[in-house]
């Protein structure tokens, strides 16, 4: 059977849940080396890049200034909103602000940190399954409780949440990290307009302590087995 959620849809402004896995369902993250790595890659993808002032490079024992070519920047237009890296797979939830910049924006990350890990490793062939898995999130109730999917992943190997590779932290406000966007979720909870929140006093009550388990409304919108 084929995997579902191959088959995307691009619109402009779209939110998505991105994500995959290692091939055969294989760890990607080894040590917390990966994990940094993983994590810069999507850093300097998503920060305004550098102005271009000239940096110094050298070739065969020779000094040169020069611009050196950066990897490709989505700054302002991709969004992170949240994010769970695992030891054998990843979560984006994102907002793409083109019509299609998400694709080149997976692609590119997930292309670097496959080249990262085989070096290191000294291995060959892909690293993911497959293309990358993304479904177009339309409703609000949805989103919240995909976001809740994302930062309650890591459970299955720490209950330390705030301390896990995810943005929870940030939706906490334990970290500040310029690249990560909390705040269009977090207003939700702020003027509680949806019936399901009338009884939430936060994003962290309604993580850690919402009864209704977010992974059986979702369905198809998470990462199947």
């Amino acid at each position: 059977m084929p995997s579902r959620n191959i088959i995307k849809t691009y619109v402009k402004d779209g939110i998505y849940h991105v994500y995959n896995r290692g091939v055969e369902k294989r760890d990607i993250f080894l040590d917390a080396q990966d994990y940094r790595v993983f994590l810069n890659y999507l850093k300097v993808a998503l920060t305004a890049p550098d102005s271009g002032k000239k940096k110094t490079f050298q070739v065969n024992a020779t000094t040169f200034r020069g611009i050196p070519r950066p990897p490709k920047n989505f700054y302002g237009k991709i969004e992170l909103l949240a994010y769970c890296l695992m030891p054998n797979h990843f979560h984006f939830l994102i907002r793409q602000r083109d019509t299609r910049t998400m694709k080149e924006f997976i692609q590119s990350i997930a292309t670097r940190y496959a080249m990262y890990f085989n070096k290191k490793y000294k291995r060959v062939g892909s690293l993911l399954q497959g293309p990358y898995k993304a479904i177009l999130v339309m409703e609000e109730a949805y989103l919240l409780h995909l976001s809740r999917y994302i930062h309650r992943n890591p459970t299955e190997h720490t209950q330390n949440l705030v301390n896990a590779y995810s943005s929870y932290g940030e939706y906490l406000g334990k970290r500040k990290t310029a690249w990560v966007k909390p705040d269009f979720l977090l207003s939700f909870f702020k003027k509680t307009t949806l019936p399901m929140l009338t009884s939430v006093t936060s994003y962290e009550n309604f993580v850690e302590s919402y009864k209704t388990d977010s992974e059986s409304l979702l369905g198809y919108l998470t990462l199947e087995d």
